[in-house]
């Protein structure tokens, strides 16, 4: 199984870096066959705090036929994350992988551009709750049923309302694809 990791600029490292390591644990550890590829709209994607990730696939050369899942971390706008994540392009991928049954797991403001995309109307999510809830209000005006919890799934899309949630968000994707009880012995392992 492969998962798709959709980078837009911006994005936050450590949003990033839990779908490397719980599947990579899961795969190195445990013998567990999803692997993970990073995308983007350029071959170095810039995170915030400026932490450059070269990726394994531009956006151009994916075909979402060729992945089980995809994952998508949130990012600061100050450091250009909605500029890209707002892209018809990205949002695109994102429909994509929808009309396909595909989980969907993201995290933070992530799920904005789930919900600018416009799989999420009608759906139980979530996003950045702080700041007096302004990131959970643009995700309502685009047709989510906000939940204020860490986490939620509807179906399969995964949202989350923080970074701290970031591994729970990819235990959840992780449990989807192999199982709950990899997921649990992936948990244990790694001391969640």
């Amino acid at each position: 199984m492969k998962v798709l990791l959709l980078l837009a600029k911006g994005f936050e490292t450590m949003e990033f870096s839990v779908f490397i390591d719980i599947i990579g644990w899961a795969r190195n550890d445990f013998n567990c066959n999803i692997t993970v590829h990073t995308c983007g709209f350029t071959k170095q994607v810039i995170s915030t705090f400026l932490v450059p990730v070269t990726v394994d696939k531009l956006l151009e050369e994916i075909h979402t036929e060729d992945y089980d899942a995809l994952a998508i971390p949130g990012g600061f706008e100050e450091f250009g994350f909605y500029e890209e994540a707002y892209d018809e392009r990205f949002l695109q991928i994102i429909r994509e992988f929808h009309e396909q049954n595909k989980p969907i797991a993201s995290v933070c403001v992530a799920a904005l551009a789930l919900g600018k995309s416009g799989i999420l109307t009608g759906k139980r999510a979530t996003t950045y709750h702080l700041g007096n809830g302004r990131r959970q209000n643009q995700l309502r005006e685009f047709g989510a049923i906000v939940v204020d919890e860490p986490v939620v799934t509807d179906e399969k899309i995964t949202t989350s309302y923080c970074p701290q949630t970031a591994p729970f968000v990819a235990f959840q994707l992780l449990e989807q694809l192999a199982g709950k009880e990899l997921a649990d012995t992936v948990r244990i392992a790694m001391g969640f």
